[in-house]
């Protein structure tokens, strides 16, 4: 059964609330809950830490940009990720394809958002009198009072400047600030008249531990879909997705997972058929033994990440 835009622009901003509660000013949000994370933080920020960068961008090739002459830029945020996060815990998220049966034993991690110390999504009128720009970053620190030498304070020179990189060939991208222009790109991406579905992880209860095994239980359900929109949550004082679409030969998948300590999960993979352009420091490639472009590479969607696909009558 279709469902119009304005019927998921409801049920979306329903489900982001429950993710993310209210907050109606990014300012005051970061004063009271950004720069209190704790310990464990998912977004990484902890306490006297440098921002755990490949956590942050796990999810999909958000470092794996190809390299060109001379973008010294890329480089070295592709090496800064890997050198920081050599054993990340969070790396348990790949796959391959053949993984995907009934009875497989997976390990696979997936953290709790607690919604009291996460970023609150923010209106568009908001989001639009607040910079977005790495140019701008001087000015943003001032504006939500964070020391320019603050984990927070590299974990949004760090968004940014992801937020700005060249395309990949065959990469559409956008970094949405608001819940309207997610569903503006959304929108823009599959067709003006297209019909979207947004789909995420949903986990039944918080997660007796971070990582655990996890036993694949019913046939894996393929979603026959020609274009997919991966939008993964960034680490900022607000709630910013990184939204991106690549051409070439995405499968998606819902996975009913069963945890060693009985955790529940409703599961979105992706497998990307074609890593050819990926950074060879991308941690799935460590993970899971193989080099760019020479098997797909499948991950599971974190619960707070966002998939949207077309709606096919």
């Amino acid at each position: 059964m279709g469902v119009d835009v304005l019927s998921w622009r409801l049920i979306l901003c329903s489900l982001l609330v429950l993710l993310f509660a209210k907050d109606c000013s990014a300012r005051k949000m970061t004063h009271t809950r950004w720069r209190e994370v704790p310990g464990d933080d998912s977004n990484g920020l902890q306490h006297n830490r440098e921002p755990d960068l490949q956590q942050l961008s796990k999810d999909d090739h958000l470092l794996t940009r190809h390299s060109r002459d001379g973008d010294h830029r890329n480089h070295e945020h592709a090496h800064l990720s890997s050198h920081m996060n050599h054993m990340d815990p969070s790396d348990k998220i790949f796959f391959t394809l053949k993984d995907l049966q009934v009875g497989k034993t997976l390990p696979i991690y997936f953290y709790y958002r607690d919604p009291s110390t996460s970023p609150r999504l923010i209106s568009r009128e908001e989001a639009n009198s607040i910079p977005f720009s790495l140019a701008k970053l001087p000015y943003l620190l001032d504006f939500f009072s964070l020391s320019k030498e603050s984990p927070q304070a590299k974990a949004m020179e760090y968004t940014l400047t992801q937020c700005e990189l060249e395309l990949m060939e065959g990469e559409t991208k956008f970094c949405a600030t608001s819940l309207e222009s997610m569903l503006d790109f959304a929108q823009a991406t599959f067709g003006s008249e297209t019909q979207v579905k947004a789909l995420t992880t949903n986990q039944l209860r918080k997660p007796v531990a971070p990582i655990q095994n996890y036993t694949i239980m019913e046939e894996p359900r393929e979603i026959l879909v020609p274009k997919v929109i991966g939008c993964h949550t960034m680490p900022y004082p607000y709630v910013v997705y990184y939204c991106h679409s690549q051409e070439g030969g995405n499968r998606l998948f819902e996975i009913s997972l069963v945890g060693e300590n009985g955790d529940r999960v409703q599961a979105i993979g992706v497998c990307h058929m074609d890593t050819s352009q990926w950074d060879p420091e991308n941690p799935s490639f460590r993970v899971l033994k193989i080099k760019p472009g020479t098997a797909p590479v499948c991950h599971i969607f974190p619960a707070d990440n966002i998939v949207w696909v077309p709606l096919l009558s």
